[in-house]
C-alpha cells in the first residue's frame, strides 16, 4: 500500500472507529439476539466515544488534505467533527427512552445513525465535489431509512417516501452542477476550481454558465440545511418520522450541511485577502444569493410555525427558521460571520434536542404530539414543564439562556459588515417566533386541562432525567463557560486553502 495513505490514516480514527463499530453492531444484533438491545446500545456509545477521543486532538493538527486532496484535516473540520459525534452520541441515548423506537429493532436503528454519522464526519471534511457528492449521498439514503424506521406506520413511510424524492431531485441537480462546474474549470477540487475561477475560466460567456451551475449546487445544500426553496419535505417528514429522528434530523444532518456549504464557499469561491476577511470572486456574487435565501428562509419558517397545533411541525418550522439565521453568517463571509455560525450551532444544540427530548417524554406518556394535550402540564409534572419553557425562551433569543448569545453574535456580525438592515430582519422575525413559543409555555402553565380529564402526575426516570439536565444546563448556563466558547469558535474558524 501506498505509503501516503497509510501516513494519512493516521489522522481517519474517528472515521475508522465508527465504521468497526457499525459493523460490530451489525453481526452483534444478529448474533446475540438475547441480549442484543443492551450489547448493542454500548457497542454504540462506546463507540462514539472513541471517535470522539480520536476528533478532540485534531484541533491541534497542521492543516492538510489527505487521500489525494479528496478530505481536509484542520481545526475547522475537527469542531464540525466533534460537534456531529456530539449530538450523534445525545440522540443515541435518547432512543431507548422512546416508545416509538423502542418498540422495533433497536440494533438496526444504531446501526444506521453510526451510518449517517460517519457520512456526515466525510461531508464535512470534503474538498473534492465528487467527494462530497458521495457522502451527501451516504448521509441521505441513510437517513431515508431512519426516517421509514416505523415500517407498519403509514405516516413514517409517507414521510420517507417523501424525504426520497425531495432528496433525488435535490442531489440529482447538485450533481449537474457539479458537472457544469467540472466543464468550466477541468476539476473537482476545491482550491483548483478557486484557482482556475480566478484565472478567468468563467470569463466571458461563462459568467453565465457559472451561475447556472452554482444555482443547481444550491439545490443540494439547501436540501440538507432545510434552507428555501428547497424546505417542502421539511414538515411532513419531521412529522412522520420517530421523534429521535426527527431531533437528529434537526440538528446533525442541518449542521453538515452548512459545514460543507461553508467549505464550498469560503475555499472554493472566494479569494482570501487577509486571514480574517474572505470575498466572493469577481466572476460571480454568491453572497446575494445566500442573503436572499436567508432572508425567505426565517421568515417563511416563522410565519408557518404560527398556526401549527402539531409540536413536531411547529418544530420543523423553528428548525427552517433557524437555518434562515445561521445563513446569516455565513452571507457576512468575515471571520466574526464564520464564529457566529458555530456558536450559534453549539447552542441550537442543546436547546433544540432539548425541546424534542421534552416531546419524547410526553408523547411517551399521552400518546400525543398535539399541543392541546399539554394542557395543564405543570401540574403533571412541574420539572418537564420548567425545562420546555427554558428551552423555548431560549429558542426565542431571550437573555440569559444560550440562544440569545447565539442571535446576538449572528445580528453582531451582520451589523459589523454594514448590513445593519438584515439584522434588524433577523431582529423581526425573532419577535415573530416569541408567539408560537410563548404559545407553548401558556399551554404548559396557564391552560387548564379538558373538563373532566384528570391525568396522572408524570415521573421521569433518572435516565430522562439526567439527559434532560444535560441539556438544561449548556442552555441555561453557558454564559459561565463563555470564554471557553470563545476560544474553542476562534481556534475552529480555520479552514484550509493550501
Amino acid at each position: 500500500m501506498n505509503p501516503q495513505i497509510l501516513q494519512d490514516l493516521n489522522a481517519f480514527y474517528p472515521e475508522i472507529a465508527i465504521t468497526l463499530t457499525m459493523l460490530l453492531v451489525v453481526v452483534v444484533d444478529l448474533a446475540v439476539p438475547a441480549v442484543r438491545k443492551t450489547t448493542t446500545f454500548l457497542l454504540s456509545a462506546a463507540g462514539l466515544l472513541v471517535a470522539l477521543a480520536f476528533a478532540v486532538p485534531q484541533f491541534a493538527t497542521p492543516p492538510a488534505t489527505l487521500f489525494y486532496g479528496m478530505v481536509a484535516i484542520d481545526p475547522m473540520t475537527a469542531f464540525f467533527k466533534v460537534f456531529l459525534i456530539v449530538t450523534s452520541f445525545l440522540v443515541l441515548l435518547a432512543a431507548p427512552g422512546s416508545k416509538e423506537i423502542s418498540k422495533q429493532h433497536i440494533g438496526e436503528f444504531y446501526t444506521l445513525l453510526l451510518g449517517v454519522t460517519l457520512g456526515m464526519l466525510l461531508l464535512a471534511s470534503a474538498v473534492d465535489m465528487l467527494m462530497l457528492f458521495l457522502s451527501l449521498e451516504m448521509v441521505s439514503l441513510t437517513s431515508y431509512i431512519m426516517v421509514g424506521y416505523l415500517s407498519n406506520e403509514r405516516e413514517s413511510n409517507e414521510a420517507s417516501l417523501k424525504y426520497f424524492l425531495f432528496g433525488a431531485v435535490s442531489t440529482g441537480s447538485m450533481l449537474y452542477g457539479i458537472t457544469l462546474l467540472f466543464g468550466l474549470t477541468g476539476t473537482t477540487k476545491m482550491l483548483q476550481i478557486r484557482d482556475a475561477v480566478a484565472n478567468g475560466a468563467a470569463g466571458g460567456n461563462n459568467t453565465a454558465l457559472l451561475l447556472v451551475a452554482l444555482v443547481f449546487i444550491l439545490a443540494g445544500f439547501g436540501f440538507k440545511t432545510a434552507s428555501v426553496p428547497f424546505h417542502f419535505w421539511c414538515p411532513d417528514v419531521y412529522s412522520g418520522a420517530p421523534t429521535p429522528v426527527t431531533a437528529f434530523l434537526s440538528v446533525a444532518p442541518k449542521a453538515a450541511g452548512f459545514a460543507t456549504l461553508i467549505r464550498f464557499f469560503f475555499t472554493g469561491m472566494s479569494n482570501t485577502p487577509a486571514a480574517t476577511q474572505w470575498g466572493p470572486l469577481a466572476a460571480v456574487n454568491w453572497t446575494l444569493f445566500l442573503l436572499i435565501i436567508s432572508v425567505i428562509t426565517m421568515t417563511l419558517g416563522n410565519i408557518a410555525a404560527l398556526r401549527q397545533e402539531n409540536m413536531k411541525r411547529m418544530l420543523a418550522y423553528s428548525s427552517i427558521a433557524h437555518a434562515g439565521y445561521i445563513m446569516m453568517g455565513v452571507v457576512v463571509v468575515t471571520a466574526q460571520g464564520l464564529q457566529a455560525v458555530l456558536v450559534y450551532l453549539i447552542t441550537y444544540l442543546f436547546m433544540n434536542l432539548g425541546a424534542f427530548l421534552v416531546v419524547i417524554e410526553i408523547y411517551n406518556r399521552t400518546g400525543s404530539f398535539e399541543l392541546k394535550d399539554y394542557r395543564g402540564m405543570w401540574r403533571k409534572s412541574p420539572f418537564m414543564t420548567i425545562a420546555m419553557t427554558i428551552f423555548m425562551l431560549s429558542l426565542m433569543g431571550i437573555p440569559p439562556f444560550a440562544g440569545f448569545f447565539g442571535k446576538l453574535y449572528i445580528f453582531g456580525a451582520a451589523v459589523n459588515d454594514n448590513l445593519a438592515w438584515f439584522a434588524v430582519i433577523g431582529a423581526l422575525n425573532s419577535v415573530i417566533a416569541v408567539y408560537y413559543y410563548a404559545r407553548v409555555i401558556k399551554t404548559m402553565i396557564i391552560d387548564p386541562e379538558a373538563e373532566g380529564v384528570r391525568a396522572p402526575v408524570m415521573k421521569l426516570s433518572w435516565a430522562s432525567s439526567a439527559l434532560l439536565w444535560v441539556m438544561l444546563v449548556p442552555t441555561a448556563g453557558l454564559m459561565l463557560f463563555w470564554d471557553r466558547i470563545q476560544t474553542l469558535t476562534v481556534d475552529s474558524m480555520h479552514l484550509f486553502f493550501g
